[in-house]
């Protein structure tokens, strides 16, 4: 066998197991939480979109980025990042997971504003007033509220 056979084979089977994973994936069997957003219908203007549970503290960093977040985000993005029906999504909530959205598109989303794309709220604007100091901050509360929520 040659090394140009043994690369072909390689590929192939790569490519079969992508294909497996990704068709298990749509099957819905996957664990965990889901990253479709929420049936919010039932839902008045204002309410809170995601039910959490609240860590009985925050590090250091995560209390300053609490209260840059009560300031600047959670007219929209709702007390202790549950969302806000109408206005913007839930950030404790799997769509927004590190693998899915790392810290720097917290830091970009502040920055440059985010084109809607995973929920119906639209477009968010940029915040104007947050250093990256801030938005690094307001991504460790996020981050610790999602790990007591069960996102990682």
């Amino acid at each position: 066998m040659n090394i140009l056979g043994v690369a072909i084979g390689g590929v192939l089977i790569g490519g079969l197991v992508v294909v497996g994973w990704q068709s298990f994936q749509a099957t819905g069997t996957q664990q965990g939480h889901s990253m479709t957003p929420p049936d919010t219908s039932q839902l008045s203007e204002g309410d809170p979109i995601a039910q959490i549970k609240v860590p009985s503290e925050f590090s250091t960093l995560a209390q300053v980025g609490k209260r840059a977040f009560d300031v600047k985000c959670s007219d929209c993005h709702g007390d202790n990042a549950t969302g806000r029906e109408g206005f913007a999504p839930p950030l404790v909530h799997k769509i927004y997971e590190p693998s899915h959205h790392g810290d720097m598109a917290f830091q970009l989303a502040v920055q440059n504003g985010v084109r809607a794309h995973h929920w119906r709220y639209g477009d968010m604007p940029p915040v104007e007033g947050l250093t990256k100091g801030d938005v690094r901050g307001i991504v460790a509360y996020v981050r610790e509220l999602q790990r007591t929520n069960g996102i990682n």
